[in-house]
């Protein structure tokens, strides 16, 4: 019997708990997540944190991911990525093309789903972007799927 998209969210949670168990640095939760999730489903086509820059308190600074090349820096007033951190929720963009403001990193995406990371105080400290290169290839299934595993990722972490 196959696995429901939430069984194989709640599988890879597990997993991603339990590798990162005792695991203090944060890229190392983040490259275990995006390592996991990339190879979890078959749409997902970029999966990748971006972090908060302690510097540059308002912009983000890509941290481990899986796919092609990412953007480097994105602002907090920039793209769906900036979006999400500057309003720490989580957005779900069924066509790319049609966000205003949308930064193309790699032309072949058409839809995304990014979720804020948020530490132990509640203070943003990365977000979670997932491409593809399906139209509305995102639901509540994965945005449920994705913020519980983003919700437990900096338990007992150092931020940097």
């Amino acid at each position: 019997m196959m696995e429901t998209k939430s069984q194989t969210y709640a599988r890879i949670a597990k997993e991603i708990t339990a590798v990162i168990e005792g695991e203090p640095s944060a890229t190392a939760r983040y490259a275990t997540a995006a390592c996991l999730l990339s190879q979890a489903f078959p749409y997902y086509f970029w999966t990748g944190f971006y972090v908060v820059d302690p510097a540059r308190p308002e912009e983000l600074v890509v941290g481990p991911y899986q796919g092609t090349l990412g953007c480097l820096r994105i602002s907090f007033s920039r793209g769906v990525c900036g979006a999400a951190a500057r309003d720490k929720t989580t957005l779900i963009v069924d066509n790319v093309h049609d966000f205003a403001g949308h930064i193309a990193c790699d032309s072949a995406t058409n839809s995304e789903i990014v979720v804020p990371v948020l530490d132990e105080g509640g203070a943003l400290a990365a977000v979670l972007d997932v491409d593809s290169t399906e139209f509305s290839a995102f639901d509540d299934d994965d945005k449920a799927g994705l913020e519980t595993i983003c919700a437990g990722l900096l338990s007992g972490a150092q931020r940097h």
